[in-house]
């Protein structure tokens, strides 16, 4: 009796595969006008990035990481744009493509419109500067390249996927790619708005500089009268969400936004609320040992994409989009230190 040596190859599943080596990445050149570097530490602080239009791969895309980068014209021919040395923001991308619902950006703000309605949400984790742009440096040509073309499209992210090591090793990340697929935030040393150099071309040193504001964390807001109506309308929106389900809502402030009780059971939570998107929220080392602490229920409540309305004296928050983490417990490799306290020796 014969046998078909096809059907029998059919009934033997594939090896699984191996962790890959390449991961997608989103590339942008980011302008040196006084707005667009404005714009680039605003994105910085709020831990968000947009473009004008729709692109038909966004839609589907799923990228791990972005580049955001500055400080070399890209209307050149690539065997010029090799030549050069620019600066790269690493960004991973913790939140994809998604439709705006609120203006964000100070320029969108100012005329009270979307003009950037494509959103994702990035982490800072490294700043490389005088990065090579030829075959030798860390990005290698296909990604060199796509920051070129993305700079001649109105700086419109263009997507490739590349193999991270080398622009993790420039940045000092002790990560393997291939073997972990995946970046600790506490082994990235992260970087503020701060950081951001201004253009140094002599026209540009002749314009305005941008206004300083000041360093936060995601989602940032310098105006305080703004930053208390992102917060009540956060905490409302917590509020409205548990006693749908049945808790009764005790608004404390501290030392936990609300305290729920339903049936005997109760339930802690801090609320954040931010205008740009939900990739991280400032902790304080209160807020972690409480989360922490095992005698308590946490939950998380994040909104984001908050829209704010300030063309009266009272300032109207509106919209957001609801990010719930339940018995919420931060986790050592999702939390890094912006600040010590140092002990002086004594005298």
């Amino acid at each position: 009796m014969s046998t078909n040596k096809d059907s029998r190859k059919e009934d033997v599943p594939a090896p699984p595969r191996g962790p890959s080596r390449t991961a997608s990445f989103v590339m942008v050149h980011v302008g040196q006008s006084p707005g667009a570097q404005l714009n680039l530490r605003y994105g910085i602080e709020t831990r968000s990035w947009g473009f004008p239009l729709w692109r038909p791969e966004y839609r589907t895309a799923r990228p791990r990481f972005a580049v955001l980068a500055t400080g070399v014209g890209p209307r050149v021919p690539l065997e010029l744009w090799t030549t050069e040395k620019i600066t790269l923001y690493l960004f991973e991308v913790r939140e994809n493509f998604y439709e705006a619902e609120a203006p964000h950006w100070p320029d969108e703000e100012a005329e009270n419109a979307i003009k950037y309605p494509v959103r994702f949400g990035v982490e800072p984790l490294a700043v490389l500067q005088d990065v090579r742009l030829d075959e030798n440096g860390p990005l290698g040509i296909a990604s060199s390249d796509a920051i070129r073309v993305s700079g001649t499209q109105r700086g419109k992210g263009v997507l490739v996927d590349v193999d991270p090591q080398p622009l993790l090793d420039a940045a000092g990340i002790r990560v393997n790619w291939s073997e972990q697929q995946t970046v600790p935030l506490n082994q990235a040393p992260g970087f503020t708005a701060e950081q951001v150099k201004q253009p140094k071309s002599p026209k540009q040193r002749k314009s305005p500089k941008p206004p300083e504001r000041p360093s936060g964390g995601a989602g940032f807001i310098s105006d305080p009268r703004k930053r208390k109506a992102v917060e009540l309308h956060a905490e409302d929106r917590a509020v409205a969400h548990y006693e749908a389900e049945g808790w009764v809502v005790e608004r404390l402030g501290k030392p936990y936004d609300l305290h729920c009780t339903r049936n005997g059971e109760e339930r802690r939570v801090e609320v954040k609320g931010t205008t740009g998107t939900a990739t991280s929220v400032d902790l304080t080392i209160n807020e972690v040992e409480h989360a922490r602490d095992p005698q308590h229920t946490v939950d998380l409540f994040v909104v984001s994409d908050i829209k704010v309305d300030t063309r009266t004296d009272n300032y109207v928050a509106s919209g957001g989009r609801l990010s719930h983490l339940r018995d919420w417990t931060p986790a050592d490799e999702d939390l890094r230190p912006r600040s010590f306290e140092y002990r002086l020796p004594l005298a």
